[in-house]
């Protein structure tokens, strides 16, 4: 019973790998070999990149932490961790009973200043209208005394109708001196007075700029990705409240070797692997390179702009691939490999164009192309196209 199944195994292996249909085993002499037409290929070494596999971490491009330039309590956070949020969205909101009273309180200010400005432009067409008055009796004063003083010279009037008209003269001119310098102090109070509603001013946009700073709101559209304050918490300048990331933009932050780190230029296309989302590769692209070294692994950091991907987010594990130069190395068209479970072959054609199965050792995929790493010599034929009609032993033309 022992000999009858071993006899059945081995029946069923020769049909397998024959392969030509079925042939009498009594006289193989009389088995006659199938012909079948397929592409055949010369196995022959091929330059082909040397990979470079780098790791690294998944950031957003756009990550910030934000801080409060505040200070006061917290009266509400409107997001958690976790949440996704619209640019100029309210998050935090921080006691605003401090700011707004500096607010109150400048804007008093501010219009105290502009009535002063308003009293001051008054003063100012007052002391100009009796400037005017005065020039015009300084005027007057000045043409009499001449007048008079011509007339004393031929002894027309008496010496004191003279000096009469001299004391009028010098009076007029003091009193238009003494305008013109009561003009000039109250244009002094108006440009002081300017100032002052400069200065108000100044603290008014100061005081609005604390009071808006109670309310915080989201720099971007993101995803709040950490939360450090809670309701009732103290708020001051500097302190974190929450992170944020933009979740559109990626890239990959990945650690290559200082030998390597020449050969990558910014803008190269770097194929990047995320085993988080899928065995697809990514099209990455480097977008920069950090120009110092870290001087315990002698490894520089590059970061690689990851396209928008559904399932992406901060902290995932990738593989940057970057090519190491070139080497010669057997290689042969995907179309001629066949998988069967763990294993990969081809049919090599040898003499008479005979086809043989053999078993290979397949190397990384490169476009078309899969290395033979062995099993493989070069100068053999192999069929490149048409594997589905040949078999094992089968003759091909």
């Amino acid at each position: 019973m022992k000999r009858t199944a071993v006899l059945g195994v081995m029946m069923v292996l020769l049909a397998v790998f024959t392969g030509c249909g079925r042939q009498s085993v009594s006289a193989p002499s009389e088995m006659k070999r199938p012909t079948v037409s397929a592409t055949l290929a010369v196995v022959e070494k091929v330059p082909v990149d040397t990979p470079y596999e780098a790791v690294g971490t998944v950031r957003s491009r756009s990550a910030v932490t934000i801080q409060s330039k505040a200070t006061g309590n917290i009266l509400a956070v409107r997001v958690n961790t976790g949440d996704q949020v619209e640019a100029g969205q309210t998050l935090v909101e921080i006691d605003d009973r401090e700011a707004a009273a500096q607010v109150r309180g400048a804007e008093s200010a501010l219009r105290q200043a502009q009535e002063s400005v308003q009293e001051v432009e008054k003063s100012v067409q007052a002391a100009m209208h009796a400037k005017t008055a005065s020039d015009a009796d300084h005027a007057l004063a000045t043409s009499t005394y001449e007048r008079v003083k011509g007339l004393a010279d031929k002894q027309a009037v008496s010496r004191q109708v003279l000096d009469e008209a001299s004391a009028k003269w010098k009076s007029a001119a003091a009193q238009a001196a003494q305008a013109g310098e009561m003009v000039a102090s109250i244009e002094a109070r108006r440009g002081e007075a300017q100032a002052r509603i400069e200065q108000a001013q100044a603290q008014l946009e100061n005081a609005q700029a604390f009071l808006s700073h109670t309310k915080v709101e989201a720099p971007f559209a993101g995803l709040v990705t950490k939360k450090w304050v809670e309701v009732g918490d103290m708020a001051s300048p500097g302190a974190p409240l929450l992170e944020m990331e933009d979740v559109k933009q990626y890239r990959l932050e990945a650690v290559v070797d200082e030998v390597l780190v020449q050969r990558i230029k910014r803008g190269d296309k770097v194929p990047v692997l995320l085993d988080a989302i899928g065995t697809a590769a990514l099209d990455g692209l480097v977008a920069e390179l950090v120009p110092s070294a870290d001087p315990s692994s002698r490894t520089f950091l590059v970061k690689i702009d990851l396209p928008p991907t559904p399932g992406i987010k901060s902290g995932m594990f990738g593989r940057a691939s970057f090519s190491a130069g070139q080497k010669d190395a057997l290689a042969v068209p995907v179309a001629a490999v066949f998988e069967r479970g763990q294993l990969s072959g081809v049919y090599v054609v040898g003499e008479g164009g005979v086809a043989s199965l053999r078993l290979i050792t397949a190397g990384k995929r490169r476009g078309d192309k899969v290395e033979v790493l062995g099993g493989l010599d070069p100068g053999e034929r192999i069929v490149v196209d048409g594997i589905d009609r040949v078999t094992d032993g089968c003759v091909v033309r």
